[in-house]
């Protein structure tokens, strides 16, 4: 049931906003109006805007918002079709808004809306440039999580540590607040990928940023569904690399080399055993192993690499077809490569490996073009 529209009248109606709440949404229609509600209430005094980043949610949540902002203008919507992602929904937030100070929570009301006061001051003193929600220092916790959750929550947050530059407790939190300026000189080097945006920031930052954070304890979902799944953690590991290797190599290609190392095991494996069956028929073995190991890569890096341009139903099949077509130059270059290698005395393994690295390059090129192109 829609909640009553109400007029606002709070400190500073009609002055700019001091603070913009980015709000990344998909699927929060029930959350949308207790968060607007719980933001009021616990922002009396700041001159606050709210801004939803919704990626075409089916339940109508941008519909909800828009109803919402047409009784409170500090209510805004960024409507995005055709396109998905937590990190790229809280860059084109803060984009989106002219005030000099931005946090970042999450719609499920999983965040504790109280604290946004106490991180507006603690900002306003002027000795930090970024302030985070933190669930690991003094104070804070992780309520109603299970202990496999908190485990590997804490084992990603040691990991991220090494690339901050500066000592956070919670790299991994979705709740922080900082200055624009601080954002915008982050932007030129952010990676945008996955869901830890916060961690992209404190990794791309000019120089390491001076942090404070105030604790809190994490909240149990009371509406809607939780959009964690295994597949975060394959998109946090992108991020990793990533900032690992700076921006000399895509991330996606990095998650495509990482695909192709499951499609050398699917091809040793399957060459192995076509040599047990064919002989010494080589030639006949690696040809059919470079046909299975490609299309287990292109299965794989639907889901995976190219998960925010995923292909369904006919599209599916039809990019399996262009994937092996383009590729088809490439496997024929990585048959007669390592053929060549085989038959002038080089090991089993080099000859195929020799053939494997040309096949990835020339894949992932064709498929960026062909396969999964963007609308």
């Amino acid at each position: 049931m829609n909640a009553p529209l109400r007029s606002h009248g709070d400190v500073g109606e009609g002055l700019p906003a001091e603070l913009a709440i980015v709000v990344p949404a998909y699927n929060e229609k029930s959350n949308v109006p207790l968060l607007v509600e719980a933001v009021a209430a616990a922002l009396p005094d700041v001159r606050w805007e709210i801004v939803f980043v919704d990626d075409d949610s089916p339940d109508g949540t941008a519909t909800e918002v828009r109803r919402l902002a047409l009784a409170d203008p500090r209510v805004r919507v960024i409507h995005r079709y055709g396109r998905r992602g937590l990190s790229s929904a809280c860059v084109e937030g803060i984009m989106a808004t002219a005030a000099p100070v931005v946090a970042v929570m999450d719609a499920d009301l999983q965040h504790d809306e109280r604290i946004l006061g106490a991180m507006f001051a603690r900002l306003g003193q002027g000795d930090v440039d970024l302030v985070v929600g933190s669930r690991y220092v003094e104070g804070g916790g992780m309520g109603e999580w299970s202990k496999r959750r908190v485990a590997m929550s804490r084992f990603a947050t040691a990991l991220s540590q090494r690339l901050t530059r500066t000592p956070i407790g919670d790299p991994m939190s979705g709740f922080f607040m900082l200055r624009r300026d601080i954002f915008l000189s982050a932007l030129p080097n952010l990676s945008s990928v996955g869901f830890k945006i916060l961690l992209d920031i404190a990794a791309s930052t000019p120089e390491p940023l001076r942090v404070a954070e105030v604790p809190y304890t994490f909240r149990t979902r009371q509406h809607g569904e939780s959009k964690m799944d295994a597949l975060v953690l394959w998109e946090y590991l992108q991020l990793l690399l990533d900032k690992m290797f700076g921006h000399i190599i895509p991330p996606r290609f990095i998650g495509f080399v990482m695909v192709g190392t499951t499609g050398v095991i699917v091809h040793f494996a399957t060459l192995l055993l076509l040599r047990e069956l064919t002989g010494d028929n080589f030639r006949t073995a690696q040809t059919i192993a470079t046909l299975v190991a490609t299309s287990s890569n292109f299965f794989l890096n639907n889901i995976l690499t190219y998960r925010d341009q995923r292909l369904k139903g006919i599209q599916l099949a039809i990019g399996w077809l262009t994937f092996n077509i383009v590729c088809s130059v490439g496997a024929l270059t990585n048959v007669n490569i390592a053929t060549y290698l085989f038959a002038n005395h080089h090991t089993l393994w080099v000859s195929a490996l020799a053939g494997i690295a040309v096949t990835t390059v020339w894949n992932y090129a064709m498929s960026s073009i062909f396969t999964w192109r963007k609308k």
